[in-house]
C-alpha cells in the first residue's frame, strides 16, 4: 500500500500543471475551492479503494491524504529555488506569498522529504498491524510546531496583510497532528517499561553516579539558559547581553517575516518548560511520561531548528539578518 501511496502522490503534479496553464483556475477563491475538493476526493478514493479490507487505524487516511499534499510542498520549494518551474507560479501570487520566503522554502522541504517517508513508513506498519507509536509521535510534534509556527508567524509578520482564502485550508494541517498526537499519546506504548532489577538500582542512584544522566542534565540547562537569552532578545528586552546577541549573533531573529520572532516565543513559552520537566525526569527517575514527551518535543525541536537554521542561511534572507559567518558555530 506505501508504494501504490507514494506513487499516486505525484499525480498532484498534474493538477498544479493545469491550474498553472488555466487562468480560470487560478482566482483566490477558486484556488480555495479546488484546493478544498481535492483534498476530499483524495480521501474519498482512498476510503473507497479500502472498503474490502479497511485499516484498523483511522490515522491511515490522514497519512494517505497528506502525503498527497507533501509532493505539492515539496514541489513549491523547488520551484521557489528555481530548480523546477510551471507549476507553482500562480500558487506564489494568488495563494501563498509565503511561501516563497527562507522559512516557508525550508518548512516545504522538510514537509515534502521528511514527512512524506514517515508517511510512508506508518501507511507500512498500519498495513503490517504493526506498532508505529514512535514515529507517529515523532511526526506529530514536528507538524504542531511547524503549523503553529507557520500560521501565527503569517498573520504578525509582513505578510499578515497578504492573506488570501486558501490560508484557512492551513487549519486542517494543524488539527490533524493534535489529533494524532492525542490518540498516540492515549495507546499503550509499543513496548513495556523493562528493566527489572537493574534499570531500579540504576535509578536509585545519585545523579553523580549516573554519568549519562548528568550530561544530559547539564545539556538542558544549557538549553534553558539559551532559550530564555532568546526569548528575551524577541521580547525587546534592553538588557546588554541581548542586544549584542542579536547584533553580533542572531540578527534573523529581527526578520520582518516573523517566523524567527514566534518560533522563539514557542520555545519560551511552551519549550522551556518542557525543559525543565525533562530536568526533573532526569533528576527523578521513574517518570513513566519521560519517553513519550521526549519524542514528540524531539519531533518538533528537529523541525524547528532545521527550518530556522536554514532560514537564516538561505539566499531568500536579506543580507542584513544573516548570521555572521564567523559565529555561526
Amino acid at each position: 500500500m506505501e508504494t501504490f501511496v507514494f506513487l499516486f502522490s505525484f499525480s498532484a503534479l498534474g493538477i498544479l500543471y493545469a491550474m498553472n496553464t488555466i487562468p480560470e483556475f487560478q482566482e483566490p477563491y477558486v484556488v480555495l475551492g479546488i484546493g478544498a475538493a481535492v483534498l476530499v476526493i483524495v480521501f474519498l478514493f482512498y476510503f473507497l479503494i479500502t472498503r474490502v479490507n479497511p485499516p484498523k487505524d483511522a490515522l491511515f487516511f490522514v497519512f494517505a491524504e497528506f502525503s498527497f499534499t507533501c509532493v505539492i510542498d515539496l514541489t513549491s520549494a523547488l520551484e521557489h529555488d528555481g530548480i523546477l518551474s510551471g507549476f507553482m507560479r500562480f500558487y506564489q501570487q494568488t495563494g501563498e506569498p509565503y511561501l516563497g520566503t527562507a522559512y516557508g522554502i525550508m518548512m516545504c522541504y522538510w514537509d515534502g522529504i521528511v514527512h512524506f517517508i514517515m508517511y510512508l513508513v506508518m501507511i507500512s506498519r498500519i498495513t503490517d498491524r504493526k506498532a508505529y507509536r514512535n514515529v507517529g509521535l515523532l511526526w506529530a510534534g514536528s507538524l504542531c510546531a511547524n503549523m503553529s509556527v507557520f500560521l501565527v508567524g503569517i498573520v504578525t509578520g509582513k505578510y499578515g496583510s497578504e492573506i488570501r482564502p486558501v490560508f484557512w485550508l492551513n487549519f486542517l494541517f494543524l488539527l490533524m497532528p493534535v489529533y494524532g498526537a492525542v490518540t498516540l499519546f492515549t495507546r499503550p506504548k509499543d513496548k513495556p517499561l523493562i528493566g527489572g532489577y537493574n534499570a531500579q538500582h540504576a535509578q536509585s542512584m545519585k545523579l553523580i553516579w549516573r554519568p549519562l544522566d548528568l550530561i544530559l542534565v547539564l545539556l538542558l540547562l544549557v538549553a534553558m539558559a539559551f532559550t530564555i537569552l532568546r526569548g528575551l532578545v524577541v521580547l525587546d528586552s534592553p538588557l546588554e547581553a541581548c542586544s549584542v546577541y542579536l547584533t553580533d549573533y542572531e540578527p534573523y531573529l529581527k526578520d520582518p517575516v516573523g517566523f524567527p520572532k514566534v518560533m522563539m516565543l514557542h520555545l519560551f513559552f511552551y519549550g522551556l518548560p518542557l525543559l525543565g520537566a525533562f530536568t526533573y525526569g532526569l533528576l527523578k527517575p521513574g517518570c513513566t511520561w519521560m519517553t513519550d514527551w521526549t519524542v514528540f518535543f524531539a519531533g518538533a525541536m528537529t523541525q524547528c531548528q532545521w527550518a530556522h537554521i536554514g532560514g537564516s542561511l538561505h539566499p531568500r534572507t536579506t543580507a542584513p539578518f544573516h548570521i555572521p559567518n564567523d559565529v555561526f558555530w
